[in-house]
């Protein structure tokens, strides 16, 4: 779930000013789709786009290094009983993107990344940017690593920590290759299971992280700014089966099968005694001549796939023992999360014993760039937010969870979404970080003349103006913590390795899993029988949520006026905060400094709280938020934000509902045209302004005295926005 698109790179170009009108085969639909103006994406001090004055980044020092507190929360050292929640950049830079800054555009990023609500940067594919046309193993591009250096320590001027991959690519940092950033290469197996690979990542670790960085002093690994390392990303041995299976080729790598023999050897000492266990073995299996064999099929479902499973625990729960206590003997006293993908019961028990769970998540996922790509183009929330849910059952309880990749990508219809759901979950999951992956999340402006520049696609968020609307909500939901976290922590008991089942893709029941629409889920090692109604016992069934949803309100636990009906797929938070209905397709979120909903349709009036919105010409997504901390009926700046869709120019598709891409098409970005009523309350005269892309106030579109009532369309004199700035007089 992420390394096939790790060379997939930001696309933009030149604005135009014209208004168009697109039609094509979409059921006789005509769209109304404006082109985007702006060039420069530098926000000025005090934009209202500029969030550094409420979400400041204090200095980096040692007081500031990070933490792992008593309830399991990442906090700074210097203040432990204040977790801290970590709005993430990710950096995922190939040279078709335009790799890493210069030391002049580094400064440049670094800050806007500050004034835009970050706080974190992963670095993500430094291996491949380092050894991109090196012909030597460990030969790194000299400039390369010093514009690395450079950007590492202008985030650390700006208050940014950093998280760390141990290695990205399959080919790490081997020389003479040129598809770094494709699925070949066999490293992430064989780290695992070769000594010779082992010692291959430790020596990166070693010349990379362990070198002094000259523009810090330091070297990285020491570095408090240094948070999290993932010692290889998505180094599951089942995953990586999975991504490199071709029709025709055995299910498993032939160096997995004499490590498996020597597992079962050890297990069960004899081949008469593997043959009672498991019931299937061939005539030329035997033990003693190391010639088990692996299963054929990767679905496939028996006693034998289950060793394989158990086997894989053994070996991932090793190697990330290795690799952690590798990276403690050079110094590094940060978080390691090893394993941050694939949420299955296997990849669960081979997390137990980490002290920190980071994971990988996607709506709607693709892989390629290549004409005929498709998605699903389906609503996150018609499956009640699965993609959030199979993670929040993944995370063990008491420790920090990292979201260290996901998104719901380009060109789906309904991304819009990801700004509402993941923030606003991952708050009430108590969730420490969530990264929406891409290649940067900003550019400083459109028309850079890269490959990956030149149009959006998939991840490229910071092209996506709906992508960048969402990271500004996320901004203020999940760092700036106006969703509240849940009260309720509900168990999902486990007792190890009796809870393997006959297949490797076995995860939590859908339906379990919802129970993380209402409060926080996780799992919990089960040391004895637990009779507790609100733990979910083993083994599991599909009506463990409604008993559980029956007991919290028996409790207390949910209140009498909760609106949850899972028959009817409603489902609301214990804190009243965040609304789905499924049916629907909408979301809403209500806090004191921020309301918002995300609609697929809204012909009629929604009432949240204090903002009632109705009447929309499309789908999409709507937010309030006071930016001055005041409650919103109290607040005399509010931010609005209204995101709709977004395309390339003649961007064309092979199929009547905009599934299966043809052409990507080219620059300027179109933003879909739209409307909708408003309405809130306040005292004052106000003004409602759009704001550009940019962050700069354009000219009022109206104004009046007290109650706010209008309607908005993000269309201006100055061309297509998704903000817009109230602001009240005393």
């Amino acid at each position: 779930m992420g390394q096939g698109h790790r060379i997939l790179g930001l696309v933009c170009g030149l604005a135009v000013i014209a208004l168009l009108v697109l039609s094509g085969a979409r059921e006789g639909r005509t769209d109304q789709w404006s082109s985007v103006r702006e060039r420069s994406m530098e926000v000025e001090d005090g934009s209202p786009l500029d969030f550094s004055g409420f979400l400041a980044n204090p200095p980096l020092g040692e007081e500031a290094r990070i933490v792992i507190n008593g309830q399991g929360r990442l906090a700074r050292a210097a203040a432990p009983d204040q977790p801290m929640r970590f709005l993430c950049a990710s950096l995922a830079w190939s040279p078709d993107s335009g790799g890493f800054p210069d030391h002049e555009e580094a400064e440049r990023y670094a800050r806007q990344l500050k004034l835009h609500g970050y706080n974190i940067a992963r670095f993500h594919f430094v291996d491949a940017a380092l050894m991109f046309g090196r012909k030597q193993d460990l030969d790194f591009n000299p400039e390369i690593l010093d514009r690395f250096h450079y950007l590492m320590a202008a985030l650390k001027r700006n208050g940014i920590y950093w998280i760390m991959d141990g290695l990205s690519s399959s080919r790490g940092a081997l020389g003479g290759f040129d598809d770094r950033w494709s699925l070949t290469g066999e490293l992430k197996l064989e780290v695992q299971l070769d000594e010779k690979a082992f010692q291959h990542w430790l020596t990166f670790q070693q010349k990379l992280l362990a070198a002094v960085n000259p523009y810090t002093g330091t070297a990285p690994i020491s570095d408090p700014a240094l948070v999290l390392i993932i010692p290889f990303n998505e180094n599951g041995i089942e995953f990586d089966s999975i991504v490199h299976r071709q029709d025709g080729q055995p299910a498993y790598a032939e160096m997995l099968r004499v490590p498996f023999n020597h597992w079962l050897k050890q297990r069960y000492g004899s081949t008469a005694a593997l043959a009672k266990a498991w019931g299937d073995l061939q005539s030329q299996e035997t033990l003693e001549a190391t010639t088990i064999a692996l299963p054929i099929s990767g679905r496939e479902r028996s006693p034998r796939m289950r060793d394989l499973q158990a086997f894989f625990v053994t070996v991932e729960t090793a190697s990330a023992g290795r690799m952690t206590a590798a990276l403690r003997n050079l110094g590094f006293r940060g978080v390691i999360a090893p394993y941050n993908n694939w949420p299955t019961l296997q990849t669960s028990l081979s997390r137990q014993n980490q002290q920190a769970v980071a994971m990988n998540t996607y709506h709607d996922w693709i892989g390629t760039y290549a004409p005929g790509g498709s998605i699903q183009q389906t609503s996150s929330l018609a499956d009640a937010a699965l993609y959030i849910r199979v993670i929040a059952a993944t995370r063990w309880q008491g420790r920090p969870f990292i979201v260290s990749e996901y998104d719901q990508l380009f060109w789906n219809r309904y991304r819009y979404e990801a700004g509402l759901v993941m923030p606003a979950y991952a708050a009430l999951q108590g969730w420490d970080l969530i990264c929406r992956h891409g290649h940067g999340p900003i550019i400083l402006s459109y028309g850079e003349n890269f490959p990956h520049k030149r149009q959006m696609l998939p991840y490229a968020i910071a092209l996506d103006p709906v992508a960048r609307a969402g990271e500004t909500l996320a901004a203020l939901l999940f760092r700036r913590g106006d969703v509240q976290q849940s009260h309720l922590s509900i168990p999902l008991m486990m007792r190890g390795e009796d809870d393997l089942t006959l297949s490797p893709l076995d995860r939590e029941p859908e339906g379990l899993t919802t129970l993380a629409l209402l409060g926080a889920i996780g799992l919990e090692r089960q040391k004895a029988p637990s009779p507790a109604d609100q733990a979910v016992q083993v083994p599991r069934r599909e009506s463990d949520a409604d008993r559980i949803a029956t007991a919290l309100r028996q409790s207390g636990g949910l209140n009498a006026l909760n609106q949850t009906d899972m028959n009817r797929g409603i489902y609301q938070s214990d804190t009243g905060q965040i609304r789905l209905d499924q049916n629907a397709l909408r979301l809403s979120v209500i806090t004191p400094r921020t309301e918002a909903l995300a609609f697929a349709e809204l012909s009629g009036t929604s009432s949240l709280d204090k903002v009632t919105i109705g009447d929309a010409t499309g789908p999409g997504l709507f937010a309030v938020s006071a930016l001055d901390g005041l409650p919103i009926d109290a607040s005399r700046k509010l931010l609005v934000i209204f995101a709709t869709d977004a395309r390339n120019t003649a961007m064309k598709f092979s199929d009547p509902n905009d599934r299966v891409i043809a052409d990507y098409g080219r620059l300027p970005v179109l933003m879909r045209v739209a409307s909708i009523d408003f309405s809130l309350p306040g005292h004052g005269r106000w003004r409602l302004a759009p704001i550009g892309l940019d962050g700069k106030i354009k000219s009022v579109i109206a104004s009046g005295e007290g109650n706010l009532a209008t309607r908005l369309t993000n269309l201006g004199p100055d061309g297509p926005t998704t903000y817009f700035v109230i602001e009240r007089e005393p």
